[in-house]
């Protein structure tokens, strides 16, 4: 067998075994250009002087990075592996199957089992790969740079929608407890059942959109939870109002799992700094526009018209999402490889995902499964989703904490009291400025270390943003009521508080998510399942008993709580960015 080492080349294919090759690819004569390769096979193969050219990966795209345009929860990895087919670009459209396939990324080097086996990979050569050509229109990213940020604000603006959906309706929780007679803790339900809606929902919408493409799972689940939004407003008892709530996240939670691969195929890894921004705060700065608005809806035309007003934002938003056309490359490409079959009458004309198809039992496995062995088994995953869901927990704390606050002691309506979570925006609004200088920072790191960036060096950003969210919660227990009692300006105190909290959630999000992904490259998919359901659970536990927290212990001292054991949390991108290599090598799963 060839040495597993991998060969360097733009699309960092590998050598595979000696039996696999009966008759070699000889490189074309005339063509000397670095970086361009170009097999051709002659008449012995069974192809009539079939020349396929592979020349490089797209100009913006770096393969030493995850592509996260790759249907990993779909395509039976052991018997294909990897390959850089969707981010490829070749003059012909086509790769050789055989030499563009790799391992999974991981420290244990496991050959493809359709190379490992000499008939397997024989077969496999026959097959054409379909690729991107030179300057291809319907690559999505060659579309003009201003449809693309059309495309990206979209998706930031649904995911915002969603997020806001999901607290909106603390803006009048006293009505709702009036109407139906229930308590503080029921009626925080409307908010925990949405947000658990939005930790299952991706485990189906995840897959779907790998068989099915982007743009059918954009619109048909934000159509459904529209609807859903009718029984929410007209609900003639509290457990309408409650299951219907869930169902909305169930199909709200469709921007959440689509909107970031949606801004990764169209802009590539070394160009979507400030577009992935913008999705990293679009979760965080959503919720937080929710009280603002519900405060003041609520208070002045009551609970129902919260409803409403969610409802035609969904279907306002709704309707431009039906302008995001298919972005999902493995799609496109299996299209154009099926018109090509029909054109040509060639079946050797194909794509990886349609070669290596995963059964139904591997779905499962992958997205129900997986997720949660990981989570067991893998340190750095268990550790960094418990972080990440520590800080979403606290974003929705605040929705509860601030009204015990400003609404209680400082006997402010809710429209005032949703007023104060403008200091949550302007941490996040703060944010967005720097998590581009972050990511700058990470690629100069990369270019330092001749183009390979470790997964740890993901983790200076999080190392920075770690101490703004303990701060902010000392800041805004001790200077509550009863520490500093209301009067004059001293209410400046627990507002401010929101700023470096904003400024931290962020942070900490946006590096700690790039951080899994670059360290499990071979399974983001259940990597990031595993920390959405994580965070998830966590969102929708915190309602349910802050607000009897902060009555029993005192605002200082709940504030303070959670502000410990934020400071506990501090040490961890710190060790993993001195130790987090030596983890990962004893990882099955997470990258060399």
């Amino acid at each position: 067998m060839a040495s597993p080492s991998m060969p360097h080349s733009e699309t960092s294919t590998i050598a595979v075994p000696d039996e696999a090759h009966p008759m070699d690819h000889p490189k074309h004569e005339g063509d000397t250009r670095p970086g361009h390769i170009t097999f051709t096979d002659n008449t012995r193969d069974g192809r009539n002087d079939l020349r396929l050219t592979r020349t490089r990966t797209h100009e913006s795209h770096d393969d030493t990075r995850p592509d996260l345009s790759f249907p990993f929860g779909t395509t039976d990895l052991n018997r294909g592996g990897f390959t850089n087919e969707y981010r490829a670009v070749s003059e012909t459209g086509y790769l050789p199957a055989d030499l563009a396939l790799r391992p999974v990324p991981s420290h244990v080097y496991r050959l493809p089992q359709a190379l490992a086996d000499p008939e397997k990979a024989r077969e496999l050569k026959q097959m054409k790969l379909v690729t991107w050509k030179e300057g291809d229109p319907e690559d999505p990213r060659n579309w003009s740079s201003l449809y693309r940020w059309y495309i990206t604000a979209v998706c930031a603006i649904a995911v915002v929608q969603v997020a806001f959906a999901s607290a909106v309706i603390t803006g009048d929780f006293r009505d709702i407890e009036h109407e139906f007679h229930v308590g503080e803790v029921v009626t925080a339900l409307s908010v925990s059942l949405m947000v658990v809606g939005f930790g299952l929902g991706p485990l189906c919408w995840s897959p779907l959109s790998e068989l099915y493409g982007r743009r059918p799972i954009w619109v048909i689940p934000s159509l459904i939870y529209v609807i859903f939004n009718i029984p929410c407003a007209v609900a003639k008892n509290i457990q309408t109002l409650l299951i219907c709530r869930f169902f909305c996240g169930v199909f709200a939670s469709a921007p959440l799992t689509l909107a970031g691969g949606t801004i990764s195929d169209v802009w590539d890894n070394n160009e979507r700094g400030l577009a992935i921004a913008l999705f990293a705060a679009a979760p965080y700065g959503g919720p937080v526009l929710g009280p603002i608005v519900g405060g003041f809806v609520g208070e002045n035309i009551g609970w129902r018209w919260i409803i409403w007003v969610n409802m035609i934002f969904a279907g306002v938003v709704t309707a431009f999402t039906m302008t995001i056309p298919e972005t999902f490359a493995p799609v496109l490409l299996r299209k154009r490889a099926q018109r090509l079959r029909e054109e040509t009458g060639d079946p050797t004309i194909t794509t990886e995902q349609e070669l290596f198809k995963a059964s139904l039992s591997q779905i499962i496995t992958e997205t129900l499964l997986r997720p949660f062995q990981m989570i067991v088994t893998e340190p750095i995953l268990l550790l960094m989703s418990l972080y990440i869901a520590l800080i979403y927990g606290l974003l929705y704390a605040f929705f509860f904490s601030y009204p015990v606050v400003f609404g209680e002691d400082y006997a402010w309506n809710d429209g005032m009291v949703g007023l104060t979570f403008c200091s949550v925006l302007i941490g996040v609004a703060i944010a967005l400025f720097v998590t581009p200088r972050i990511e700058r920072d990470y690629l100069r790191r990369a270019a330092e270390k001749g183009g390979h960036a470790d997964p740890e060096d993901r983790l200076p950003g999080m190392m920075i943003g770690c101490w703004f969210v303990p701060i902010s919660l000392f800041i805004f227990g001790w200077t509550s009521p009863p520490a500093v009692m209301p009067g004059g300006g001293n209410w400046v105190g627990p507002v401010s508080s929101g700023i470096p909290f904003g400024f931290g959630m962020v942070i900490i999000y946006f590096s700690a998510n790039a951080y899994l992904i670059d360290a499990f490259p071979g399974y983001v998919a259940s990597a990031l399942a595993a920390k959405t359901v994580i965070r998830s659970g966590s969102g929708a536990a915190m309602p349910l008993f802050i607000t009897a927290m902060y009555h029993n212990l005192g605002n200082g001292w709940a504030a303070s709580t959670w502000a410990f054991i934020s400071l506990a949390m501090i040490p961890i991108p710190f060790l993993f960015y001195r130790y987090g290599r030596a983890i990962r090598a004893r990882s099955k799963r997470a990258t060399a």
